[in-house]
């Protein structure tokens, strides 16, 4: 059984737009971040929640403009899809950049914090990580565990470091030990 005081997981985006070096949208290092995102997912196992980016069905306000800049981007296609291994594993769908809203807020409401990872680091991760922070959750991104290019995952990385102590910046292997020493005493 788990604490109700538990961390939990947020596993933001990880679908075939971003990991798929050929789409206008890939993020450097998924292969990686994905690669440490197993892991976690492996170690938090049903504390983790995933989340997925899909297109609205119209466009409006500053959205509009930004699908006429993306056009692939607003329909509906398998690049929306999560990569495998987790292909078939439920998500809650936002059609913005921040995966924060009422649903993930009950999912977590009882947890002594998220712990974030996915891509894109300077976008939706950005945008989850600050929106969290300012629904007052207590919130760590596993670095090494997200992606995007690499000279922008650093400068997101930055500012996110300047949110201490609601947020701050870990690794797979320290959100690993944290872990482990946390399922011991639940």
């Amino acid at each position: 059984m788990t604490s109700r005081r538990a961390d939990r997981l947020l596993v933001i985006d990880m679908q075939h737009a971003f990991a798929d070096d050929t789409s206008p949208w890939h993020a450097p290092g998924f292969a990686d971040a994905a690669a440490n995102v197993l892991r976690l997912v492996e170690a938090f196992g049903d504390r983790a929640i995933f989340t997925r980016f899909l297109p609205p069905a119209r466009a409006v306000g500053s959205w509009a403009a930004y699908y006429r800049k993306w056009p692939l981007a607003h329909r509906r296609s398998p690049i929306w899809d999560l990569v495998e291994p987790w292909g078939s594993r439920p998500t809650l769908d936002f059609s913005t950049f921040a995966k924060w809203d009422a649903r993930i807020r009950a999912l977590v409401r009882q947890a002594s914090a998220v712990v974030m990872c996915g891509v894109s680091t300077d976008c939706c991760v950005l945008a989850t990580a600050l929106a969290a922070v300012d629904g007052g959750a207590q919130v760590r991104v596993v670095a090494d565990a997200c992606a995007a290019d690499p000279q922008r995952h650093e400068i997101a990385l930055q500012l996110l470091r300047q949110r201490d102590p609601q947020l701050t910046i870990t690794t797979t292997e320290i959100e690993l030990r944290v872990n482990v020493a946390s399922a011991g005493t639940e």
